[in-house]
């Protein structure tokens, strides 16, 4: 686990900022980015909140000009970056594959932290089997929680498109719904399993940030506009680099963290941002293999019939992993 000093040591002044110990100052080097323009896709969950609290550490990496496109949970995060509306987005492993898989132009680049989904059922589901012939709410089919319900499902046996009865509904209406017993299950990211918990809305089938296999491999990777990659490979890693010392802040500092979030207009609660993210494995960018990861992934959507290329065809045709390697050695705490 890396410690504050050795963060300090690795990021210099631009990652002091996040600790509030002075201004940003760009950092020198050759290496300068080729576009100091960036484009961020964010999602609703909180489990990002490294690219989100992250603007003053890209400022400090040459970026002036930092947009953020902010996109509800589901398939319009992967869309614009693959359609090049945005340079890079933090978002679940699954739905990457998919348009990998359909040759669209993404490539991921880094992994971030393991964990931050919630399986939540009612009294007749207590295990993951007990999805079979069940009703379960997502918000789109093709979208983050329909993929992680049919990986799961087809970990243990189930064929998804068969045994499972998907719905689609708001994240409010899915709660409510679950609630009233008119569905069986409901995964949830940031803050939804916080405010089910707190409603005492149904009960924890799966949490993956403790539960294997699922807290052995990356949830939320990095992947960039394959065409913004190749032509600007220094911004690339500059922007992965503030990126991955934003989750150091947030495995450090996660109350300042939260209330950066908070304050940015990115979570209404503090205690829900707070609870988020102490509890995920921030540092783990550095220790896990991404992949490790993709190939997980790949072999169940491929077992669930969702993805017809290999797990080593996705690989080689939609990871990059040489700037996150590089960045390993460089911030090395």
């Amino acid at each position: 686990m890396i410690t504050r000093r050795a963060f300090l040591k690795t990021t210099g002044a631009a990652g002091a900022i996040a600790f509030g110990a002075g201004p940003v100052r760009p950092v020198a080097g050759q290496d300068q980015p080729e576009t100091t323009t960036l484009t961020l896709a964010n999602t609703t969950s909180l489990c990002a909140a490294p690219q989100y609290i992250a603007e003053e550490l890209l400022r400090g990496e040459g970026f002036d000009a930092v947009r953020h496109l902010r996109l509800p949970g589901g398939p319009e995060v992967y869309k614009v970056l693959s359609t090049g509306r945005a340079d890079i987005a933090m978002a679940f492993t699954a739905p990457f594959l998919l348009h990998i898989d359909a040759e669209e132009p993404t490539v991921m680049l880094a992994g971030v932290h393991p964990g931050c989904f919630e399986l939540f059922g009612n009294d007749r589901v207590r295990t993951i089997r007990d999805l079979k012939g069940k009703t379960v709410a997502v918000l789109g089919v093709g979208g983050m929680q329909h993929l992680f319900v049919s990986v799961m499902a087809s970990y243990v046996g189930l064929d998804p498109r068969r045994d499972i009865s998907f719905v689609t509904h708001t994240t409010a209406d899915s709660m409510r719904l679950l609630g009233e017993g008119k569905i069986d299950a409901y995964l949830g990211f940031p803050p939804d399993p916080q405010e089910m918990r707190a409603k005492k809305i149904g009960h924890v089938v799966v949490n993956s940030a403790v539960d294997r296999p699922w807290s052995q491999y990356f949830c939320c990777i990095i992947a960039g506009n394959r065409e913004f990659v190749r032509r600007h490979p220094m911004a690339t890693k500059r922007a992965l680099r503030a990126i991955l010392k934003s989750a150091d802040v947030c495995a450090l500092e996660p109350a300042r963290a939260a209330r950066t979030v908070v304050e940015r207009g990115l979570a209404e609660r503090y205690d829900h941002a707070f609870e988020t993210i102490r509890g995920l494995p921030y540092a783990m960018w550095r220790e896990y293999d991404p992949e490790d990861t993709v190939r997980f992934y790949a072999l169940r959507l491929h077992e669930a019939g969702m993805v017809k290329s290999s797990p080593q065809k996705l690989i080689t045709q939609g990871t990059d992993w040489r700037f996150l390697n590089e960045l390993k050695k460089e911030l090395k705490g």
